[in-house]
């Protein structure tokens, strides 16, 4: 269980957001040296140096988002001209493609970024450069909710977007690649079907998010033998001839019925950024769902939920293992009691859970403060502190000139055997992964301007 550090404040972190960033443009040139345009996304690190690695190229978005996030974070204007230009030249393909279910991931981070930089004054108004970013944005959310299954009525009668398995497939990662649809929505945009059908991105992403905190999570409430309140499945699974749902399954877990840490973590910051945006919609926009309360009580069980089960079965230290059933687990003895070891002979950690978790963590604490519900919001936030701290620390961040990963530890594929195993060593360690590393970056942007009284950070920016 995380050992929650109550007294942490955001401003105790800055210097080591300094050594961080300082830390973060070194990768981010050295990435655009060896893996430049047409080489493959970098999708994970081998011995230090970024490799290709992957079923799509679902993490071309991060490398270049990673530099426009680091402009943000530091003023500097080699990076912003470096993500605006990468996003203008090869991030096009990523807009249209039908294969895919993570739009968000790809076009969020890097056209979303720049719209969002726009609309705080942080770069130049410029009505064509606004247009490109909306058009894209518009674009990418009608795209991915054409991606689309039905549920039978006994499973709900609605539907989810299908990853790219198949129909028959939902993963929990989509929630968190949903800000796509939630852009789209919120810039007028809808999907147009048959006969100029007009179909709502909005409804599209609630009943989503409804079927993913359905059947992709557990509420403690005897749905079956392994109902333990916010344990997640990477995948559920739908009979495509009549829309049942028929069992949980994984591709990056170690089984259906052990909770995925990085699944987990997506789910955590998904449920809780929908449900920031959420707030921004009127009352009226959200009838057709069933109302306001109805549909903000759907995300905000699954945040809490998720939120919790990860600090009861996280390391003290705040960086989980890879998935809680890890059959090596058994071998750690009392390894909830004790920071979790990334050197171990049995499991690896995987820190980029942690930097995607201590988000969703910062924002639900953020939100359940605004409820006033102060003393529940304040357990979530000086959580996500502590985990932050953690992945600030010199056995989380790389300051070594000849590694291009940020955050180490992190794992991509373990059942697939995808990830490096240094000699001598019986588990994969000392490793980075560029989402991970995309999303450490935006945790340390959240708390920077927190510390230095800058605007909250959001995806979708100011809303006036």
């Amino acid at each position: 269980m995380i050992d929650i550090n109550e007294k942490l404040r955001a401003d105790d972190l800055l210097a080591r957001l300094d050594v961080f960033w300082a830390a973060s443009a070194k990768c981010i040139r050295s990435i655009e040296k060896s893996c430049p345009p047409g080489s493959g996304s970098p999708v994970f690190t081998v011995q230090g140096r970024y490799t290709a690695k992957g079923w799509t190229e679902w993490t071309q978005g991060f490398q270049y988002g990673s530099a426009i996030l680091q402009f943000d974070a530091t003023g500097d204007e080699e990076f912003l001209e470096l993500g605006r230009k990468r996003t203008v030249e090869v991030m096009a393909p990523h807009l249209t493609h039908v294969g895919v279910h993570d739009h968000g991931f790809n076009n969020v981070s890097t056209y979303g970024n720049l719209w969002r930089l726009m609309n705080e004054g942080r770069i130049p108004e410029d009505a064509w450069q606004r247009n490109f970013y909306e058009l894209a944005l518009k674009v990418t959310g009608a795209v991915q909710a054409s991606r689309w299954a039905n549920t039978s009525l006994a499973a709900g009668g609605t539907g989810y977007i299908y990853s790219f398995n198949g129909p028959q497939s939902l993963f929990v990662d989509t929630i968190r690649s949903c800000r796509a649809l939630a852009l789209s929505h919120q810039l007028g945009h809808a999907l147009m079907g048959e006969r100029d059908g007009k179909i709502s991105l909005l409804q599209r992403l609630v009943e989503h998010a409804s079927n993913t905190a359905g059947f992709n999570i557990w509420y403690g409430v005897g749905r079956d033998a392994y109902d333990v309140r916010g344990r997640t499945a990477h995948e559920s699974i739908f009979n495509t001839n009549n829309g049942e749902y028929r069992c949980p399954s994984t591709q990056q877990g170690y089984s259906a019925f052990s909770t995925w840490t990085r699944g987990l973590a997506w789910a955590m910051v998904g449920f809780a950024e929908e449900l920031e945006w959420l707030v921004t919609r009127s009352d009226k926009e959200l009838e057709p769902m069933g109302g306001r309360a109805e549909t903000e009580a759907v995300f905000l069980n699954a945040a809490r939920a998720t939120c919790d089960f990860y600090i009861e079965q996280t390391p003290v230290c705040g960086v989980p293992y890879w998935d809680t059933g890890a059959p090596g687990l058994a071998k750690l003895g009392d390894y909830l009691a004790r920071p979790a070891d990334p050197f171990n002979d049995f499991e690896p950690v995987d820190s980029s859970a942690a930097a995607i978790g201590a988000q969703g963590l910062l924002r639900l604490g953020n939100i359940l403060t605004a409820r006033g519900e102060t003393a529940s919001g304040e357990k979530y936030r000086q959580a996500g502190l502590t985990v932050a701290s953690t992945l600030l620390s010199d056995l989380y961040l790389s300051t070594d000139e000849k590694h291009e990963g940020l955050v180490l530890h992190s794992v991509y594929h373990r059942p697939n055997g995808w990830d490096y195993i240094p000699p001598g060593r019986s588990v994969p360690c000392g490793e980075a992964s560029m989402w991970g590393d995309y999303h450490v970056r935006e945790l340390a942007l959240m708390i920077g301007r927190e510390a230095t009284g800058q605007p909250y950070y959001t995806f979708f920016g100011p809303t006036d």
